[in-house]
């Protein structure tokens, strides 16, 4: 049975490495960062958000929001009548629906929503910080008269009011799942704030801290709404750790070695990729990446990609397939803080479609039955690129037997 099996391997290895040598789908990518430069006038920008092709990332750069595209460069999305500042916070994941808010003239913020160079706004003294897959469910937050603020979703009908934490005053919607239907975030009473995960069927629970903690934040949420990270917070030490949630338990992700400080901002599609940013051990942010229960510093993980002294600050954003991430940081060559798009170069896992650590039959088989199958946040789409074809059987082929 072995020896039918890699019969079997060899024959449809030889036959999906023809049709990629036939239409050069496919090519191993080395890891690779872009700084994505500033706005006319500015001085610095950072990068908030990425879509799921690595190819459209959005931020703000001199008080404007832009959005980068890999053809184009970056271009500033200017802001509507009556408003003078504009900020980018979140992308579909095909990145045509940039999200985020404008600023009048008081410092007054509203939420909008950017497509095809038109803004829509959405709320008074309101905020969009993250958008679904498609663009068509918005999260972020509303300030109200009574002096709170409360989460939001708009699209599909009526804006919706998501309520607060019971006996918490106001809450704050950071993020939502693919779907838009699980969306998380904070709520606070008086100076203590606790991450939350709201459903339309469960209504918003709170997701507690981590021991020896006193408040939680939630920052974003995994593709299918089960995977949460955020930030649990000690006041009296002035001690901040990043921290991930899944079916009901917290686990403490640490902090680089010799630090004191973390926090999770973003989390891949198949939440076992995690970003954000912590400080090492002289004190200095840094951007990271945790998986496998291992937190890396990303400075030291690409240290041949900043030979001239550039340094990564924090991670923002990470792409569905966890291989493109985005945040800000300090190039050298321009001597300035800087949105940077770094390319890890390894598609989600190198194969491990099913995430049980082991590229075998059942990988194979998965990539094999999604087969011609387009759209966002398929697991089976390795590379990310919005189809399941031969450049993700062939990342499984490659790897078959990893880790097994």
């Amino acid at each position: 049975m072995k020896q039918r099996t890699q019969s079997w391997m060899r024959a449809l290895t030889s036959v999906a490495v023809a049709s990629c040598v036939a239409t050069a789908c496919w090519s191993q990518q080395q890891p690779s960062i872009r700084w994505l430069g500033i706005l006319p006038g500015a001085y610095e920008s950072e990068a908030f958000g990425v879509s799921a092709d690595g190819q459209v990332v959005v931020g703000w750069s001199g008080g404007l929001a832009f959005r980068w595209t890999a053809a184009d460069g970056m271009q500033g999305l200017g802001a509507p009548s009556g408003f003078n500042h504009s900020q980018a916070l979140g992308v579909s994941a095909d990145g045509r629906v940039v999200v985020g808010r404008v600023f009048d003239t008081q410092g007054r913020s509203r939420a909008f929503r950017w497509e095809n160079g038109e803004f829509r706004l959405l709320g008074l003294q309101s905020a969009a910080t993250n958008v679904s897959a498609d663009g068509q469910l918005i999260v972020g937050w509303v300030y109200r008269a009574d002096s709170t603020y409360i989460s939001f979703r708009w699209g599909n009908g009526a804006p919706q009011q998501l309520g607060t934490l019971q006996g918490y005053r106001h809450s704050q919607a950071q993020s939502a799942s693919a779907d838009g239907r699980v969306v998380v975030g904070w709520s606070v009473g008086g100076f203590v704030s606790r991450a939350f995960r709201w459903t339309a069927g469960e209504g918003m629970q709170d997701l507690g801290t981590l021991p020896g903690f006193d408040a939680s934040s939630a920052y974003d949420v995994s593709a299918d709404g089960q995977v949460v990270v955020g930030v649990a917070i000690n006041y009296r030490r002035g001690v901040s750790h990043a921290l991930r949630w899944e079916d009901g338990a917290l686990q403490d992700l640490g902090t680089l070695p010799g630090g004191t400080n973390s926090a999770a901002f973003a989390v891949s599609a198949d939440g076992r990729v995690v970003v954000g940013e912590a400080d090492n051990a002289q004190g200095a942010p840094r951007a990271f990446r945790w998986e496998n229960d291992v937190m890396e510093d990303l400075n030291q993980r690409y240290a041949s990609l900043l030979t001239d002294g550039s340094r990564l600050f924090a991670a923002r954003d990470i792409s569905a397939n966890g291989r493109y991430i985005v945040g800000e940081g300090y190039n050298a060559a321009t001597g300035r803080l800087e949105a940077f798009l770094l390319d890890t170069g390894a598609s989600r896992r190198d194969g491990d479609v099913n995430g049980d650590s082991c590229v075998d039959d059942n990988d194979l088989l998965r990539v094999l039955f999604a087969f011609g199958s387009t759209g966002t946040n398929l697991p089976e789409d390795l590379n990310g690129d919005g189809t399941v074809d031969d450049a993700d059987l062939l990342v499984v082929l490659f790897n078959f037997g990893n880790g097994c």
